[in-house]
């Protein structure tokens, strides 16, 4: 799944009110991602560019600075 695909799957989970979103391929791909989506859930996300910019954040990680 390319990163598009992925940010719509994570999209869905996201607003799919019903219980049965576990059954869903984003949970066995990507299970990480799971609490904070479902707490995305709890919240009421609405908004795809919010899932899109936690998305993009666990595939591209900023890089920290060296101390």
């Amino acid at each position: 799944m390319n990163e598009e695909q992925l940010i719509d799957a994570a999209f869905a989970f996201v607003t799919d009110p019903r219980a049965s979103r576990t059954e869903r391929p984003v949970v066995e791909e990507y299970p990480s991602t799971i609490p904070v989506l479902e707490s995305m859930v709890l919240d009421g996300v609405e908004d795809r560019r919010d899932v899109a910019d936690y998305i993009q954040d666990v595939l591209h990680p900023a890089a920290t600075p060296d101390n």
